[in-house]
């Protein structure tokens, strides 16, 4: 068993590992150490004579699921705990629909397509179908048909609203393109399982143990998911904390948590309270807030560490002394207690309030990273490349055809190209058949013939290369960039040298992941374009790769940890949110102001502004209601303006001057 052992565990985690048996909801509190528990669990039932592979664990991101393996092979055997299936919700549902998604009239090689594709589906849709003085805005289109699907409502049979007819349009072209979007992945899941006893059945015989990981952002359509898959044994367990149920607005439900019971009857019920982040100091903060809430199951985290400092609530004058009092106090304590950057953090409820502290670190030299921003996958020779491997696997995926038919140009000009999409239309097929359709090619210039017959030709060989026995693919996926003229295309577009070996070096990362992929799975390009679809599902950049002060989102903070924490901009109408007393959040607003507070190891200090600049003008603001619930025994209050203008006492200078000169002495 290596290095598994059940006496490191506490009390209550012990419990929920040797629970094994009938559903079981464990309530983890915030640095409860609910993976340990997760993986424990998997390495437990292993050591009890389960088979690694039916032993399924869920969570959703690629992070999550990395992390998890990772644990499980110090426990056991490094080779079964790769046999564990430790997957995202979207991987497991691609992985089910490639065996079986035919019987829903589907076929097998079906595209995925990202937030991207699906937008400019959507907007083409709505340019056709929209009358005259019709507006809708394809952003909006796609989060209510977002929305639709993962709430299990069906389009509209006779088409009466834009929204509805959109609705309907998108899902039929999708199916016509043997394409799907990540909500699909999930609605068509669920809609195979409900539908066919089967294949139900044979995948409740392969997953006899089910656990569930951040089960409080599930939604409807994931919680199905999971019933569908248990079998009459119930054997599932959630791990999950109502109280970090930030993510409604993303359709999450937290009643899945708080109603448990009513899906899987008589579980047992083991809560993780002792917290190993936190001083108790925080930990007290973060209870009297959340208490607050009267719709949750009711939990109190503490810690065995002593010590530590209060909890400090500073009023600044306006948002630019907040900025300059935080920038400041995070440069002295790095130079005074020889920290390091990157153990403070920023965080904030709107991306908007983080410009005034990028400002104050450029001008103060202080590193710093900004947590979002562009992805990798954003990037337009990334797409291209993906897109040129998506047709080779699927040639009627109209959003990838599209996007390289005239990258580089080819004298297929766009009104040949509109010409296509309309035939396509008409013709209720692929933009792909029509051209190589006879029919089609007869109307075009002898020309403009010669051009479509050489792509297509292009694309028909490529494909022949791709799927030969023993084909190396990686090869095949260098060659169709290189014959294709796409490289030096690229490169003829790039405005500076630096531009291009930039995207030279992404297309590089791109290729060699591939043919990692392709020598340490033995897979093709099939499954390496799912999995580089689904590794970039939510929050998955590469941010930590990058070093600094961390400047953060309240919702993008979730399951991170650091040693310093400033919350800013603590005011009535940010945070509680002005939308949340309309749309009645407050009580998410509430959580998601506790998982702020639960982010801090060692030291927590929260600020509000009394004036703060919007659109131009300094307006006046209230401190959150939340702070007036904060225990007054755990906290300091202080006034911000006076202590930016305190001046340092001799004894910190000395202190500030020592620890320059001791730095200094280490170069």
């Amino acid at each position: 068993m290596a290095a598994f052992r059940l006496f490191d565990l506490n009390p209550e985690q012990e419990r929920a590992v040797r629970t094994t048996d009938g559903p079981l909801l464990i309530l983890a509190g915030a640095g409860s150490g609910k993976t340990r528990v997760i993986t424990a669990r998997a390495a437990f039932l292993i050591s009890r004579g389960t088979a690694p592979e039916n032993i399924l664990a869920v969570t959703f991101t690629n992070k999550a699921a990395k992390e998890m393996r990772g644990r499980l092979a110090t426990m056991i055997d490094p080779e079964q705990a790769k046999r564990t299936v430790m997957s995202t919700f979207h991987a497991l549902c691609v992985r089910i629909l490639r065996q079986d998604i035919e019987r829903l009239g589907y076929k097998r090689n079906f595209s995925i397509y990202d937030e991207g594709d699906t937008t400019g589906l959507i907007k083409k849709i709505i340019t056709r179908t929209a009358a005259r003085d019709e507006k809708l805005e394809a952003g909006l289109a796609k989060n209510l048909i977002s929305k639709a699907k993962n709430t299990g409502w069906r389009e509209p049979a006779d088409d009466k609203t834009l929204i509805g007819a959109v609705y309907a349009r998108y899902n039929q072209e999708l199916k016509n393109l043997n394409a799907v979007d990540f909500d699909d992945l999930l609605l068509l899941t669920v809609r195979l399982l409900g539908e066919h006893g089967e294949v139900r059945e044979r995948w409740q015989r392969k997953f006899r143990y089910i656990m569930v990981d951040e089960f409080q952002d599930t939604n409807r359509l994931q919680l199905d998911l999971i019933t569908l898959l248990a079998d009459e044994k119930k054997n599932v367990a959630v791990v999950g904390d109502d109280d970090q149920s930030i993510y409604g607005w993303r359709g999450a439900e937290a009643s899945n948590i708080l109603e448990f019971e009513t899906h899987f009857p008589n579980p047992a019920v083991i809560k993780l309270e002792q917290n190993y982040r936190s001083t108790n100091f925080i930990l007290g903060t973060a209870n009297s807030l959340i208490k607050n809430n009267a719709r949750r199951r009711a939990k109190k985290l503490w810690s065995a560490k002593e010590g530590g400092e209060k909890v400090r609530i500073l009023a600044m004058p306006d948002d630019q002394q907040e900025a300059a009092l935080i920038v400041g106090e995070i440069h002295s304590r790095k130079i005074t207690e020889g920290l390091k950057w990157e153990d403070f953090a920023i965080l904030f409820r709107m991306n908007a309030q983080s410009r005034l502290f990028e400002t104050t670190f450029r001008d103060m030299k202080i590193p710093y990273r900004v947590v979002g921003g562009n992805s990798f996958f954003d990037s337009r020779e990334i797409k291209d490349v993906l897109a040129y491997a998506a047709c080779l696997m699927n040639a009627d995926d109209d959003v990838s055809l599209l996007r390289i038919v005239n990258t580089p140009a080819r004298g297929i000009s766009d009104g040949t190209v509109e010409k296509a999409t309309t035939a396509s239309i008409h013709a209720r097929c692929s933009v792909f058949a029509i051209l190589r359709d006879e029919e089609f090619l007869a109307t075009l210039t002898a020309r403009t013939r010669g051009a479509v017959e050489k792509f297509t030709s292009f694309l028909d060989d490529m494909d022949l290369k791709m799927h030969e026995p023993l084909a190396n693919q990686p090869g095949v996926l260098r060659a169709l960039l290189t014959d294709s003229g796409y490289l030096t295309d690229l490169q003829r577009t790039c405005k500076t040298p630096e531009e291009w070996l930039k995207r030279e070096q992404n297309i590089r990362y791109l290729l060699d992941d591939f043919q990692s992929y392709h020598d340490g799975h033995g897979k093709g390009l099939r499954e390496w374009l799912d999995a580089m679809l689904l590794r970039h599902e939510r929050e998955e950049e590469k941010e930590e790769e990058v070093s600094g002060v961390t400047l953060i989102t309240l919702h993008a903070s979730k399951g991170l940890e650091f040693p310093h924490v400033h919350l800013i901009g603590c005011e009535e109408g940010v945070l509680p949110h002005e939308r949340s007393k309309l749309e009645g959040t407050v009580d998410e607003e509430r959580r998601l102001l506790y998982v702020g507070i639960t982010r801090a190891k060692q030291t927590l200090a929260i600020t509000w502004c009394r004036n703060r600049t919007k659109y131009g003008s300094a307006v006046s603001c209230a401190p959150s209601t939340f702070l007036k619930e904060l225990d007054p025994d755990l906290i300091e209050r202080h006034d911000g303006g006076e202590l930016l203008n305190k001046p340092v006492t001799q004894e910190k200078a000395t202190a500030k001057f020592g620890a320059i000169l001791d730095m200094l002495g280490k170069l």
